[in-house]
């Protein structure tokens, strides 16, 4: 079962979509198939070489069964390729763009991260954005009368 950030695509723009792994442990893959994941707020890092996903939280499938030192908030390591990462790096510094995680699904026995390089909407683009699917709701209403 995917687990999707459902405001990115309405505060950023996405320019670029990649795919990356992740490392978990066996029950944080349970809870992600489960899906129990949340990506809201959270945000892919580039440091010192690794890419990171911080802020996403994973509760535990069963919680008397993890370890009382487990953290569902903590940074977990992105699996890339090393020109994707440096690639990366170079987008994540320009001004204006970011990495936002968009969806966390199970591909062939894997837990796979799509993330993209996005810039930030402004408010008058969110404003656009509600005006032209008011719009469409009205046409569907409309049409759906004949």
């Amino acid at each position: 079962m995917a687990t999707e950030n459902k405001k990115v695509h309405f505060d950023y723009e996405i320019l670029e979509t990649y795919e990356a792994g992740i490392e978990l442990f066996g029950f944080e893959v349970k809870s992600i198939r489960a899906g129990n994941a949340h990506l809201e707020g959270s945000r892919v890092l580039i440091r010192g070489g690794e890419a990171f996903l911080v802020g996403a939280s994973i509760p535990p499938y069963q919680q008397p069964n993890t370890p009382p030192s487990y953290d569902p908030d903590r940074t977990r390591k992105l699996l890339l390729h090393k020109k994707e990462l440096s690639y990366l790096a170079g987008k994540e510094h320009e001004k204006g763009l970011t990495l936002v995680p968009i969806k966390l699904y199970n591909k062939a026995r894997t837990i796979k991260l799509e993330f993209g390089v996005a810039r930030g909407k402004k408010m008058r683009d969110k404003r656009e954005v509600i005006k032209t699917r008011e719009v469409k709701r009205t046409i569907a209403r409309e049409l759906k009368k004949f």
